[in-house]
């Protein structure tokens, strides 16, 4: 299997043209949508009008830095980056929340300016029913935009797609200010402006949280890495599966490492033959490239070594910070034992180790002791 086909080249091709083609429908609706709504609201002396469509540009924008980044990131792999270009959708996704904040704080900026320098707002039955009709449009596009990013797994259209139905809310939000200043005389529209201003500025600053996350790299969803341990579990030689890291390079694209405990009667050739196997099967069930396979040695036909290791995992369970034992092995012989201990974030790695060799150390004095800390990941 190559890593063409290791990275789903059909289907990735398939999702790009559906990024695509939802974009610019987002773009198109978006440039309208922001000229209509400039025209009234300068023709109104309306800044949150004018402030609402102004966001409506920036939407516009966003979707063509998403295009730009889904076109980018769709090239293929090669010598200098041989896993290919998917993680540059999470840098369109910072420039699309950096534009974002900077129309919510440029937005703020005005509001505050019209607080201090009021002007009468001037509306009419057409501007009240290109607003009226702009919060229509916006529901449409953003469930028809949200429905298809959940399609093809794409948190920039996903993100975009609740913009635009929180877009609805701030439209009509200032429609509702309108109407209050044509039946009471009274003008929101700075105040309205302001709120606007600070939804899109919260707005932003999530979006660039969320990317700083993906790029620094997330717990793994607790699904997909409960399904892959039972596929891997449910072979009749596999005794447990542990370690299981997956490495995100851009959307749909996900490498993993994992460690089984074998038993210790298996020859390199079955081992050989079965790691094949795992691998083809999880690529076909969950898209997840298997590209690291680990092995632990599992005591078999010896009952002292599972008296052994019974003992062992009640004293290092004991701790609350000790989550799991596993790849334990014995040499009985040899008077050699070693084990792999996951530890919570509670205690630190060394500190842990020491004491649990300390305590191990006590009740086999004979042994050499090897115990490797392991960083709950996924468990």
């Amino acid at each position: 299997m190559g890593i063409d086909e290791k990275c789903g080249k059909p289907f990735t091709d398939k999702r790009d043209r559906i990024i695509v083609r939802t974009s610019v429908i987002g773009i198109m609706t978006n440039v309208l949508l922001a000229a209509f709504k400039a025209a009234v609201g300068l023709a109104s002396h309306s800044i949150a009008v004018v402030l609402d469509a102004v966001n409506n540009l920036s939407d516009a924008l966003s979707s063509v830095i998403t295009i730009v980044g889904t076109k980018l990131s769709g090239k293929l792999p090669d010598k200098k980056h041989p896993l290919g270009y998917g993680r540059i959708e999470y840098l369109s996704a910072m420039i699309v929340a950096g534009i974002v904040l900077y129309a919510g704080i440029t937005s703020l900026v005005e509001s505050v300016k019209k607080m201090i320098r009021p002007e009468t707002p001037e509306y009419g039955t057409i501007s009240l029913v290109i607003i009226a009709v702009a919060v229509v449009v916006k529901i449409v596009l953003g469930k028809f935009v949200k429905a298809q990013g959940e399609k093809v797994n794409s948190g920039a259209l996903v993100a975009s797609g609740s913009d635009a139905l929180f877009d609805a809310v701030l439209s009509f939000s200032v429609l509702l200010s309108a109407i209050v200043f044509l039946v009471f005389k009274v003008s929101l529209e700075a105040y309205v402006g302001a709120v606007i201003s600070g939804f899109i500025i919260k707005a932003g600053l999530e979006m660039i949280s969320e990317t700083v996350n993906e790029i620094l790299g997330q717990r793994p969803d607790r699904e997909t890495t409960d399904r892959i341990k039972r596929l891997l579990a449910e072979e009749p030689e596999v005794r447990g599966a542990y370690d299981l890291i997956l490495y995100n390079y851009g959307p749909d694209k996900n490498l993993a490492s994992v460690h089984l405990e074998l038993p210790d009667t298996m020859t390199v050739e079955e081992v050989d033959r079965l790691t094949r196997k795992l691998e083809r099967r999880v690529y076909g069930e969950t898209g997840v490239i298997l590209v690291g396979v680990g092995v632990y040695s599992c005591n078999t036909g010896n009952n002292e070594a599972a008296r052994i290791l019974e003992d062992v995992r009640a004293k290092v369970l004991s701790h609350e910070w000790a989550v799991q034992v596993h790849g334990f092995h014995v040499d009985i012989p040899a008077k050699e034992m070693r084990l792999d201990v996951v530890m919570s974030f509670d205690i630190r790695p060394k500190e842990g180790v020491e004491i649990l060799r300390k305590e191990i150390g006590q009740a086999y004095p004979d042994y050499a002791v090897l115990i490797i800390p392991d960083v709950d990941v996924s468990d």
